[in-house]
């Protein structure tokens, strides 16, 4: 492998690491060297590759997590189906993730947000980046479906924002009833404004 594709193998490794890790022990539980055994990367490359040390990795790593999550988001909405069902089917990959793991890997997007949101503006942005590029193409999809653009912002706004609630709930109770419950209210509330968008006010 030539020394530059090993490198950017290395570099993703660590990010892939780190994204793991502060999912099962969160970002400050996370240590550098725990980081670099999991990755199975030199100690000496840490900053070779991230000058910034754990905080640009961690950044890195919020970042691979938002796409991924941008990335299910737009596949589902693809597939064109009603709002209702949309939810149902993006809960229940989260639900899946969630029970497979046994309750051990939350969201790192929320998990760095609770723990060093108040700390650190640098993770506190790139966890605002993550969370406004799930919102952004829900409200186009919505507002797609008929509904005014306000609209359909402030329920894609409350739709991220609840199914994070409920992934923090459902950890804490060791069961996806919280994240089905929301399927089950947001989803027909959904449903209903497609079908009858509210009027713009004049």
């Amino acid at each position: 492998m030539p020394p530059s594709e090993k490198g950017t193998a290395t570099r993703a490794r660590m990010v892939e690491s780190m994204l793991e890790l502060i999912q099962s022990h969160g970002y400050c539980g996370t240590g550098t060297t725990t980081m670099l055994e999991h990755a199975g990367a030199p100690k000496g490359s840490m900053y070779f590759h991230f000058p910034g040390g754990k905080e640009q990795i961690a950044e890195q790593a919020i970042a691979v997590a938002g796409e991924r999550f941008h990335d299910m988001i737009t596949g589902l909405v693809e597939e064109g189906m009603p709002p209702g069902q949309l939810l149902a089917r993006l809960i229940d990959t989260l639900a899946s993730l969630l029970a497979d793991s046994d309750y051990q890997l939350g969201c790192p997007v929320s998990v760095v947000t609770l723990e060093v949101g108040a700390s650190n503006a640098r993770l506190r942005e790139a966890c605002a980046s993550a969370y406004a590029s799930w919102i952004g193409p829900l409200a186009d999809y919505l507002a797609s479906r008929g509904m005014p653009g306000e609209r359909a912002l402030d329920l894609a706004a409350t739709i991220v924002s609840t199914v994070e609630g409920a992934m923090i709930v459902s950890r804490a109770n060791r069961h996806t009833d919280p994240l089905r419950r929301a399927a089950r209210v947001l989803g027909p509330l959904l449903d209903s404004e497609a079908h009858h968008p509210q009027e713009k006010k004049s």
